[in-house]
């Protein structure tokens, strides 16, 4: 196995008597790109923030970056970057002022010259005049990614960074993080977004504190032993509600002229689609997708 830049097993995290993660463990190899999913209140953020040295478990054990992140914590700060989820530098500053403000709470030496070479690396040159407020989301981002980046950083922890982003800067952020992986920078980050996530080396999925999946996008797909089937043609509202209403469908989808039903029993599935549906129609068996796997394993794992 590739050198782990983190190696965290049965962590646990309570708040009151609100089991927030259990027994949550997770692997990441040096110049990975670890996809973090799961729907609102899942433990994300919480099992990122003690990956990272912001909180402590209660119990479990874990290193980032080889140190204890129980007894280790204030030397793994120093050695990540970390990305909140809500934008959090100054809206009255100057994205180079953000950038020098930073770059003195982090005591780099020869400041200038570091801001200098992180406002050309991230494309910011050009607008490093201008007020972090009067950003778009998407050079917001970038601004926020860049503060994160400036004291050369090992692992970077990102959670929901492209949230409330337009596709265009969502494609150009991503294309960065695969630049920082080329060159071994470590990425974890959590995402609601399927085509985010499927850009990911590897993915884990949390649901109401547990992991429920991990592994590579193959792996967690073939693990559920789902059967998708596409019909094609007009009219598909109406056989999806006759297939919604047959035990064995375990879920159906229309896109655009497509309907998608799947299930875990393919001959089942295949005998139903053939006595509901018509000649007329084009009916093909097709690859399950990532976003079939997890509505799948939602489905499935908690109300």
């Amino acid at each position: 196995m590739s050198e782990l830049c983190i190696d965290v097993n049965n962590l646990n995290k309570y708040f009151g008597k609100n089991h927030v993660v259990k027994d949550f463990s997770l692997q990441v190899a040096k110049g990975e790109i670890y996809g973090f999913l799961g729907p609102n209140g899942s433990g994300k953020t919480t099992s990122i923030r003690m990956m990272c040295g912001l909180i402590t478990p209660d119990s479990g054990e874990g290193r980032c970056l080889g140190m204890d992140i129980f007894t280790q914590r204030e030397r793994i700060k120093r050695r990540i970057g970390y990305m909140t989820q809500h934008f959090s530098m100054w809206g009255n500053l100057t994205i180079r002022e953000n950038l020098m403000f930073m770059a003195r709470l982090h005591g780099l030496e020869a400041r200038k010259q570091c801001v200098e070479q992180t406002l050309d690396e991230m494309g910011l040159a050009s607008r490093q005049h201008q007020q972090a407020n009067m950003l778009s989301g998407g050079w917001k981002q970038r601004m926020a990614l860049a503060a994160c980046m400036l004291h050369k950083p090992s692992l970077l922890f990102l959670d929901e960074p492209t949230a409330g982003v337009d596709p265009k800067a969502r494609r150009e952020f991503w294309q960065t993080l695969h630049h920082l992986s080329a060159e071994g920078m470590s990425i974890l980050v959590s995402t609601h977004y399927m085509d985010e996530a499927e850009r990911c080396h590897k993915l884990a999925y949390l649901s109401y504190g547990n992991l429920l999946a991990s592994g590579t996008i193959s792996s967690i797909i073939k693990a559920q032993n789902l059967t998708t089937i596409q019909i094609r043609g007009r009219f598909l509202t109406a056989i999806e509600n006759r297939l919604q209403k047959i035990p064995g469908v375990e879920q159906t989808v229309i896109f655009g002229n497509s309907l998608y039903a799947t299930s875990g029993e393919r001959e089942k599935l295949k005998e139903i689609i053939a006595q509901i549906v018509s000649a007329e129609y084009e009916v093909s068996e097709v690859d399950t997708n990532l976003e079939d796997a997890f509505t799948w394993l939602m489905k499935n794992n908690g109300d």
